[in-house]
């Protein structure tokens, strides 16, 4: 199984692009990734523009540089929570397995995970995962999902032998 991908990690929150506010989501959900042994690639916080989210999204999906996007942010309620409907703007397929599981996961911990409308799918040969804003919710969702990132890049990149692994 591949032991490494590289992965970008965007932010979406208003605040955060303005510098106002720091983006403690997107550090946590970096720092557990490069503890995994994976290469951050890239990073970027942006404000909850549906527009300049899907050309972030679209930019890290040209090229082989980039295997899995993982946004935070914008995944609530609120009329700024757009994250969702921008990465629907540019994915070519879903991949709801893996935004159930964290949600699934979630409702162990706190019946407000309901609420969240993270989504995950594919543009181009990159995965895209929505995780929440928060950091507690973004590493909870991450830790539910991690496992199967790399067997999930590999069958992006071709590289897959056809076994699928068993769960320990």
């Amino acid at each position: 199984m591949t032991s490494s991908f590289n992965f970008a990690v965007l932010t979406s929150s208003d605040s955060g692009a303005r510098g106002t506010r720091k983006d403690i989501g997107g550090d946590a959900v970096a720092e557990l990734m490069v503890n995994s042994g994976h290469v951050l690639a890239d990073r970027k916080v942006l404000p909850d523009d549906r527009e300049q989210i899907a050309n972030q999204l679209s930019m890290w999906c040209e090229g082989d540089v980039i295997d899995v996007i993982l946004t935070t942010g914008g995944t609530g309620l609120g009329a700024r929570d757009v994250m969702p409907e921008a990465m629907l703007d540019v994915i070519d397929y879903e991949v709801p397995g893996i935004s159930e599981a964290m949600r699934a996961a979630s409702l162990e911990i706190t019946v407000m995970a309901m609420l969240s409308r993270a989504r995950s799918g594919v543009c181009n040969g990159t995965l895209i995962v929505n995780l929440p804003g928060s950091p507690k919710g973004a590493v909870e969702s991450l830790d539910a999902v991690k496992a199967v990132l790399p067997h999930a890049v590999e069958i992006l990149r071709g590289t897959h032998s056809g076994e699928h692994p068993v769960k320990e």
